[in-house]
């Protein structure tokens, strides 16, 4: 019994071995041809080492694309869109899951059901609406829609996370005198740090890599953000892949870093969301 439970262990681990080294290869492949020269990177066949490393595809790469000036209009527009997404995403979860009110369900499940909703079927209407505010070519459009409920996976997640809290501490609460958004910042604000570093992870991922939106709403070169910056190394004829690559890895360290920091409430907070219908 025992060595068949032994047996049973040693597969699994082979299992996720092979699916670990599945899944890090593109990294890997990543890092390897951000440190070859371009000769080296056509070669055929492959060469897996690169001879000689250069690191200075870093440096080069970032000069090239402007690095600094597309890292700075990217970390306003996710730092703001966060924020909005953060602070807009609470509140309306908090409605759905603390206050009684007619039609309570069915507005959350009409939300839920605005998930299923293609990105395209509204992008239109919602360039058409920014156009006529004169909002082309500003960071508004990336921004001011997170501060209008956030979304509503967001919403979902939070609702879920404050479904699990006692609503003895809400009853209290208002028995000392409390009113509903004291007990929003006070009670349930501080309680939900998991499930808030969830939505903060996510949206920063999905701001720091968004490329669509930027594409279409930002024209001059000086509002462009590091998604866009990328494209500099594609060109008609070639694309300087070594460059491209190098660009590309020093994007992704933020967002490796952000996670590995808060991977704990990131787990936690989604772990504790599927507790409680």
């Amino acid at each position: 019994m025992n060595e068949i439970k032994l047996r049973k262990k040693i597969l699994l681990y082979f299992l996720l071995l092979c699916g670990g080294v599945i899944y890090i290869l593109p990294f890997l492949w990543m890092v390897r041809t951000s440190l070859m020269e371009y000769a080296q990177v056509q070669i055929v066949p492959l060469v897996w080492f690169p001879n000689p490393v250069k690191f200075s595809n870093f440096s080069e790469a970032l000069k090239y694309m402007d690095f600094w000036v597309l890292l700075k209009n990217t970390l306003i527009i996710t730092f703001f869109a966060m924020i909005g997404q953060m602070i807009s995403s609470s509140m309306v979860a908090f409605g759905f899951a603390r206050m009684k009110f007619p039609g309570r369900e069915f507005l959350f499940m009409v939300l839920l059901s605005t998930m299923m909703l293609p990105a395209m079927v509204t992008e239109i209407p919602r360039f058409i609406l920014f156009r006529h505010l004169g909002w082309i070519d500003t960071f508004y459009p990336l921004i001011v829609p997170s501060f209008f409920g956030g979304g509503a996976f967001f919403i979902f997640l939070l609702r879920q996370f404050f479904k699990t809290i006692p609503f003895d501490l809400d009853e209290a609460a208002r028995i000392d005198g409390c009113s509903s958004f004291r007990i929003f910042y006070q009670i349930m604000l501080p309680l939900s740090k998991p499930v808030l570093a969830t939505v903060v992870i996510f949206s920063f991922i999905w701001s720091w890599n968004d490329f669509w939106g930027p594409l279409i709403y930002l024209r001059s070169a000086d509002k462009k953000t590091l998604a866009l910056g990328l494209q500099a190394f594609q060109g008609l004829s070639q694309t300087d892949y070594h460059y491209l690559m190098a660009a590309s890895l020093v994007v992704l360290i933020p967002v490796l870093a952000i996670y590995v920091s808060a991977q704990k409430y990131f787990t936690q907070g989604i772990v504790m969301s599927g507790m409680k219908g």
